[in-house]
């Protein structure tokens, strides 16, 4: 289980480091928003992966930490998953606006000469 979860976060990161290095913008708002889902998975493996527990103590469990799951990695996460849909907004709100100004999408604001000639993808 842990293998996996870091082999996610792991293939999560690197595919959201590689989509903010293009040069469009659509390209580095969904390498941001892969970057997120990696940062919220590592938040959440960090309190000690365990199904079925609750997160708060009962009554006539003991209080050891096999009885229950920690509850601050669930509110981080929580948290982060609302700042990283605010920052997405505000970035897509950016980068339509800077489309209809400049006419392209690339984020230096004008293509490469290579691309203009044709020479480009």
């Amino acid at each position: 289980m842990e293998f996996a979860i870091a082999s996610a976060i792991g293939v999560l990161a690197a595919s959201g480091v590689y989509l903010l290095l293009r040069a469009r913008t659509f390209d580095v708002i969904l390498g941001l928003t892969l970057l997120s889902y990696a940062t919220n998975l590592l938040i959440f493996s960090s309190g000690r992966i365990v199904v079925g527990k609750p997160p708060v103590l009962g009554d006539g469990l003991p209080e050891t930490l096999a009885s229950y799951t920690d509850p601050l990695p669930q509110a981080l996460v929580l948290t982060a998953i609302v700042i990283a849909f605010a920052m997405t907004a505000v970035t897509v709100v950016v980068a339509m606006r800077e489309h209809s100004d400049l006419h392209t999408d690339h984020v230096d604001g004008e293509e490469p000469d290579d691309e203009r000639r044709g020479g480009g993808r």
